[in-house]
């Protein structure tokens, strides 16, 4: 196929040949329609030379791509049109010689304007009766399109493409223009780059996976063929479709015709070709999150589509933001691990499988950058469908007589990770956690000791009589759910047995203000408005008086659970949640808005003494920990490396959670019914349907393969482990005024216990006090009263009563260490 020389004389003949022709020969050629004036065809030669010829072509929009951490596994694509770019050494000569043989023979030999195949279509054009011919080259069709994407007004795509005499001069002398600097490989890498192919396919990389599912560089002659064919009438030439398919095989077999013609192909290749099936083997390219190549993985895609719309990089609204993401082409590499993902998945629906009405939400987190790892549950991310409904009826008594449906099996709510109408669960005594933090960064030790009682009968004033609350008074009273709970406990012994007595008691002697701040600098949420006082929001905002929320009543979610953990894990450092590892545009470059983004929240020491302690609950320990029990010993045993965590149950187990993590991952998981809060159903954590097997499995399979690190612990010598606590000095004994006088000489605030205890001391006087030993300088020191009936050693300084502290607060049944929240601050969620 012979190629044409770019000619100075050429291209001088060529202006001035459309200079004459511009107004006879353009009218009657290219727009056999319509009919000249001399006068105007006299003035469109004039001015030919005077045309602009710079044009400026916007970047047609881009497909975008969604991968999984390894770079290479698809999770999803987003486009407004399927088109993605691709360079002209990887578009086949097969695939050029096949649109040159459709639309253009003369192509290499034209300087951008076919001035014989405008003479000839003007000559045919004047005879009546014949069929009437066009004169536009491939280089015309391209500015065509390229004028048309690169319009920002409506009116200017119409007058890309009306037929007026005016249009087709500047197409033309854009065209010559255009040729002369691209060259005739430029012009074929755009052209194939912006044309549509039908089905949703824009350019030839779309068009070879929607039709055949290959790259371009897999296409045979006759798959380029036909779709070199389809450009002309993507819709009329759709193979796809029964009624057309026969109109598309004779289009593919006249484009055959004429790539045997030019020269592109031998007779034997042709006869070939023609001879082959028609057979069309690729689908339309997914699009969104509903359509992500797993489904499992929808509910990923969806917390990375929602991070997009938050981040102000990609544009000043949200729907900027989402045109970027659907028309910049930008591969995305997500923090999405398949390995976790699939070991959460897996151990969700073992446990509670889809269709269950509780939902069993597991979210993982990568300490010290903030990578979002894993998000599963047991429902299907699609939209239920109204006209065919799957979804039962909701749980919510209310929400069902009126015939509503809930969210299972399928939703695209986003359970796990919060929006919307979704703000979270309870997450029980998994929030201890914040209010050891404050005690250790406010003087306590993990060695501090504390005789914690039955129930306790704290200084937070709740609603009087209410469930919450000591018989016929104000005062919140929160207990244990079995007697066995109540004793004396390091910080170490009290977080692995989840003793409520021991945490409403510190946290009131710290400030459950300043547990509330060490939550918000972990990343916890408090959502609501202020002006509602049962909101998280409001409480948060006045939390000196918000006793029960180390117990765990405020709503979170398993990721921001998980986050939080995950930067007790990382030494204190606080990093954002995000979903991707690297997002490159379309000129390669790397967006810093993928790095993660992290910050010191808590003292490196203090970090670590808490992660020690968080080893009690799941079965670890280090040389230093002192752990007494443990609420969910099977994580040790079954991932087998370092591990911490800590269970939460809320009152009547309407939630259970777990936290389980290793120096790589962090996990959280909670069992709720998210369509009722409210559920009387009870939630588990071990066995079938609990919580427990379901996140210390996926932690097993997500660090399969992967080294065992072990935590740093705090050091047997620290400060946070002896702490610098002062001795609390002995008072047995002594009258009430004087030990009040002496404890407060010491340093430390003085309260006087409610009730009174055995002793064998004068009744009125000092038994002894609670904690004994060492505590803080301005540590809270309870002087309990003797009743000076017996010599048994001082039990509390609260009251009396029973409960467990992996229970609920009244003593009145089993679960995981919370308190029911006081009528005061309900806790409903929707």
């Amino acid at each position: 196929m012979r190629k044409r020389d770019h000619n100075p004389l050429t291209n001088a003949a060529s202006l001035l040949i459309c200079g004459l022709l511009a107004g006879v020969v353009v009218a009657a050629a290219a727009f056999p329609a319509v009919a000249m004036s001399g006068l105007a065809a006299k003035a469109a030669a004039e001015t030919f030379d005077k045309l602009p010829t710079e044009l400026t072509v916007k970047r047609a929009p881009q497909i975008s791509y969604l991968y999984a951490s390894d770079g290479k596994t698809v999770l999803a694509t987003m486009f407004d049109e399927n088109r993605r770019d691709i360079p002209i050494k990887d578009i086949p000569l097969i695939m050029r010689q096949a649109i040159v043989a459709a639309e253009d023979h003369n192509f290499y030999q034209h300087n951008g304007v076919d001035m014989k195949g405008v003479v000839r279509a003007f000559v045919n054009n004047s005879n009546a009766g014949t069929q009437q011919q066009g004169a536009s080259t491939l280089t015309m069709q391209y500015v065509r399109m390229a004028i048309s994407y690169s319009a920002s007004r409506p009116r200017d795509v119409v007058a890309a493409t009306e037929d007026t005499t005016a249009r087709k001069l500047k197409e033309m002398r854009y065209a010559m223009q255009i040729d002369k600097e691209l060259g005739k490989d430029g012009v074929l890498e755009r052209y194939l780059n912006i044309a549509p192919f039908g089905n949703g396919a824009y350019g030839v990389y779309a068009a070879s996976q929607v039709y055949f599912g290959k790259k371009p560089k897999d296409l045979k002659i006759e798959e380029a063929a036909m779709l070199a064919g389809m450009v002309k009438a993507p819709d009329g030439f759709d193979p796809t479709d029964p009624e057309k398919y026969p109109k598309a095989l004779d289009r593919r077999n006249y484009v055959i015709a004429n790539m045997q013609e030019i020269g592109a192909i031998t007779p034997e290749q042709a006869e070939k070709a023609k001879a082959a099936k028609l057979t069309v083997k690729g689908k339309p390219t997914p699009n969104g999150c509903v359509a992500a190549n797993k489904n499992q993985w929808g509910f990923f895609c969806d917390y990375f589509y929602r991070w997009w719309l938050s981040q102000e990089t990609f544009g000043a609204t949200a729907y900027d933001r989402e045109r970027r993401l659907k028309t910049g082409g930008y591969r995305i590499v997500t923090s999405l691990d398949l390995q976790a993902q699939q070991g959460a998945k897996d151990g969700v629906e073992r446990s509670v499988p889809t269709g269950k009405k509780e939902a069993l939400m597991v979210a993982a987190v990568e300490p010290g950058s903030g990578r979002v790892r894993a998000l599963a549950t047991n429902r299907n991310y699609k939209l239920d469908n109204p006209d065919k409904p799957q979804n039962k009826l909701s749980t919510d008594p209310a929400k069902r007589r009126l015939g509503i449906r809930g969210t299972y099996p399928n939703t695209t709510n986003p359970l796990l990770t919060g929006g919307g109408d979704i703000h979270g669960y309870q997450a029980g005594s998994t929030f201890k956690m914040f209010t050891m933090i404050a005690a250790l960064e406010n003087g306590y030790s993990l060695n501090y000791s504390y005789n914690a009682p039955n129930i306790f009968k704290s200084d937070y004033v709740i609603q009087k009589n209410s469930p919450a609350a000591c018989p016929g008074t104000h005062f919140y009273c929160p207990g244990n759910a079995a007697p066995n709970e109540a004793g004396r406990y390091t910080m170490w012994g009290a977080f692995g047995r989840s003793v409520n007595t021991y945490f409403v008691p510190l946290e009131q002697a710290v400030g459950a203000e300043k547990a509330v701040e060490v939550a918000k600098r972990l990343g916890i949420k408090f959502t609501g408005k202020l002006s509602d006082t049962n909101s998280d929001a409001y409480l948060a905002a006045n939390a000196e008086s918000w006793g029960a929320f180390t117990l765990g009543v405020s709503a979170t979610t398993p990721l921001d659970l998980a986050n939080a953990y995950a930067t007790v894990a990382a030494d204190g450092t606080y990093c954002e949640p995000i979903p991707v590892e690297k997002i490159t545009d379309q000129d390669g470059n790397n967006l810093d808005v993928a790095n993660p983004r992290c910050k010191k929240v808590l003292k490196t020491d203090v970090a670590r003494a808490a992660l020690d302690a968080a080893r009690c609950p799941v079965g670890d320990r280090s040389s230093t920990s002192k752990c007494v029990g443990a609420t969910a010993s099977a994580v040790h045993r079954v991932v087998g490396k370092p591990v911490a965590g800590k269970t939460g149950t809320t009152d009547q187990d309407k939630t259970a959670a777990l936290v389980a993590m290793t120096k790589q991952y962090s996990f959280a998981g909670i069992l709720a019914d998210p369509d009722w809060p409210q559920t009387t159903e009870r939630m588990k954590h071990e066995g079938k349907g609990g919580v427990n097997p379901a996140v210390y499995e996926a932690l097993r399979d997500a660090m399969k393969g992967k080294p065992a690190i072990d935590f740093p612990g705090p050091g047997s010598s620290s400060k946070m482990v002896q702490g610098d606590e002062k001795t609390i000095p002995s008072v047995r004994c002594y009258s009430l005024d004087n030990a009040r006088a002496k404890l407060k000489d010491a340093g430390f605030e003085v309260r006087t216990g409610d009730g009174r205890v055995d002793s064998s001391c004068p009744a009125g006087s000092a038994a002894g006090t609670n904690p004994d030993g060492k505590a803080p300088e301005g540590a809270q020191v309870i002087i309990q009263v003797s009743n000076g009936k017996d010599n048994k050693p001082a039990d509390d300084g609260g009251g009396s009563g029973n409960g467990d502290g992996n229970g609920p607060g009244n003593g009145n049944g089993p679960g995981n260490g919370q308190a029911p929240s006081p009528p005061s601050t309900p806790r409903p969620r929707n």
